[in-house]
């Protein structure tokens, strides 16, 4: 199991579903945890708590509007201040769906700015000081959209083909950075596909209705159109593989986009 004693991981959007997921398994293996997000005061206390009970030895919430370079600037400045980040996982997102004849320009605007230029702004601060560490992680949550496009959703599509590729330019700017010892610096893309989380429920129990209620036969229908393994992926799941991810021994795995998909990239 790979130890993040020591290490300090700031997950976006980490107050429910992947990021969440992701936030629990690097709190388990010791990493210190920087909680962001859109929530409650009652919720960011119930989700820091729970992370220090998993076993980050600190969890604290960190506020910033990912869609404001300024606040962003605040957000890397006080998590730098904080001790670190070592370890940043972009999993913010939101989407909005609708032909592109029909997508209002806001929107456009408003998801390129959440899913791909706020991961920008967050690993523009955070690498320098990864790479003056020797160890780093930037973990970035691309979606199997970031390889593959759908339609009707043209900006969420376009903003997460552009995080692959940004990825990949980070990547090799700091793949020399670091040393096989302490795990160096890498960039990579998780690229999740149909994955359970309260976001697609509706949609479950919609076609489980058309299966008397049998809900592993909704899924299974609901996936049969794009994702051969007809299984959704559990968000723990994705934040198993970014803990791998964080090991030393991945030092040279890096500009990739790993898709986790059920074979859906793989037609």
């Amino acid at each position: 199991m790979t130890d993040l004693a020591g290490k300090t991981a700031l997950i976006t959007g980490s107050v429910q579903g992947i990021g969440l997921a992701i936030a629990e398994v690097l709190a388990r293996a010791g990493a210190r945890i920087a909680v962001h997000g859109i929530a409650g005061d009652a919720q960011i206390d119930e989700v820091c708590s729970h992370l220090r009970n998993l076993g980050a030895p600190q969890a604290e919430f960190f506020d910033g509007d990912l869609r404001n370079p300024d606040r962003i600037a605040d957000l890397m400045a006080a998590v730098t201040a904080w001790g670190g980040p070592d370890i940043l996982v972009n999993n913010a997102g939101i989407q909005h769906t609708a032909p592109l004849a029909e997508m209002p320009r806001e929107v456009w605007d408003s998801v390129l700015a959440i899913n791909l230029s706020a991961a920008f702004d967050t690993m523009r601060a955070a690498l320098p000081g990864m790479a003056t560490r020797g160890y780093g992680r930037v973990i970035n949550i691309a979606s199997v959209h970031g390889l593959v496009a759908s339609k009707e959703k043209a900006p969420y599509v376009a903003a997460k083909f552009g995080l692959v590729g940004l990825s990949r330019v980070a990547a090799l700017e700091y793949a020399a950075r670091g040393e096989r010892a302490k795990g160096g610096v890498t960039v990579n893309c998780i690229c999740p596909g149909w994955t359970e989380t309260a976001i697609i429920e509706p949609q479950v129990e919609a076609r489980a209705a058309q299966f008397g209620g049998d809900r592993d036969a909704g899924i299974a229908d609901l996936l049969s159109e794009k994702q051969p393994s007809r299984r959704l992926s559990d968000p723990s799941e994705i934040g198993e593989l970014a803990l791998w991810l964080c090991n030393p021994v991945a030092h040279n795995v890096t500009g990739t986009a790993i898709p986790v998909d059920g074979g859906w990239t793989a037609q």
